[in-house]
């Protein structure tokens, strides 16, 4: 790479700092102005009605109920800065830990979900471009416009209910077995486990990679190189591996690595269901709980895994495509 592609690489690492930034504002401004009081919330209405005034302000210090908004943000992000995202109002541990828990939990149901959409997604699409207005393109294109409209915590009902609770063949929740020591869980245990939770997933985020897929495969179709090509005689594989497998490989990346956004979205309600003690599971325990530094500890790794997903699709299309890495050398 030349020394163009590193200012590339640098204006987007600025952005997303920039970017970073503001979602950690915007977040903290939604926490602040949620109705939800924290202490009834963790306490409860009963056992707070019974504290003496000395204990409410002791736990008001503790949760920072009285402190200024903005003096709690600046404390915050500095000690972000630092290395040091606070300590976790709910679980009584380093914001650090919890995630570094969660977070190992997620990945490999993320990991699981975004591979498995993303090659299911691109098989099918590019089978219903080559086969336009047929019956496996009909049968394709109604299975994603079906899926594309089915809420993922109905979709993930369902499965649980007909695997879990009917044909007892998958667990019904949680990401390890019940009575089961740390030390005693296997990866097969816990890859089990997130069978799942990532078919979930993965089934939902099929549908918009598939679509968009089918339709630049079919604009390859009608191109006149490829025309050209069936005028020759070529067809079928032959046909795809050497005029259509590289141009429709580009935007399919692009939609892979912009639907890591949405498996994180999704992630939150399958978690809900299953049980499952990831990060979305965590991140809606803490804006219940108001459990500030939490919350925002979760929303910015989520960010920066987002961001940095796009940002390795960008320098991924020069890779793939050499003319995009000169024209990005030009710019």
């Amino acid at each position: 790479m030349n020394r163009r592609w590193y200012i590339f690489i640098l204006k987007n690492l600025i952005r997303i700092v920039l970017l970073t930034v503001c979602i950690s504002i915007v977040t903290f401004a939604l926490m602040k102005a949620s109705p939800i009081d924290p202490l009834q919330a963790n306490v409860g209405q009963a056992a707070l009605g019974s504290m003496s005034q000395e204990q409410k302000e002791k736990l008001e210090e503790y949760w920072g109920v009285n402190t200024p908004p903005v003096q709690q943000y600046l404390s915050w992000a500095g000690d972000f800065v630092r290395g040091d995202m606070g300590t976790s109002l709910l679980y009584r541990q380093p914001v650090t830990k919890v995630i570094a828990v969660k977070l190992s939990n997620s990945l490999m149901l993320l990991a699981i979900a975004w591979i498995l959409s993303g090659i299911l997604g691109f098989a099918l699409g590019v089978i219903s471009g080559m086969n336009r207005g047929r019956l496996a393109d009909k049968l394709i294109k109604g299975y994603c416009l079906i899926i594309s409209s089915t809420p993922a915590f109905w979709l993930a009902l369902l499965l649980l209910m007909i695997f879990s609770v009917w044909l007892h063949i998958f667990p019904i929740g949680l990401s390890v077995p019940i009575g089961v020591e740390a030390s005693g869980v296997t990866l097969a245990d816990r890859i089990y486990h997130a069978v799942l939770p990532a078919l979930t997933l993965s089934i939902t985020g099929v549908s918009n990679i598939a679509l968009h897929t089918r339709e630049k495969m079919i604009d390859i179709m009608e191109s006149d190189y490829v025309l050209f090509a069936r005028m020759r005689g070529e067809k079928g594989w032959r046909l795809f591996r050497y005029y259509g497998f590289r141009n429709v490989l580009l935007p399919a990346v692009t939609l892979q690595f912009a639907s890591i956004s949405e498996i994180f979205g999704g992630s939150v309600l399958v978690e809900q269901v299953f049980s499952y003690p990831g990060l979305g599971q965590a991140a809606v325990a803490a804006g219940l709980g108001s459990d500030l530094p939490l919350l925002m500890a979760i929303t910015i790794v989520s960010a920066l895994i987002v961001f940095g997903g796009n940002l390795t699709a960008n320098i991924l299309y020069g890779l793939i495509d050499p003319r995009i890495r000169r024209g990005g050398a030009e710019k």
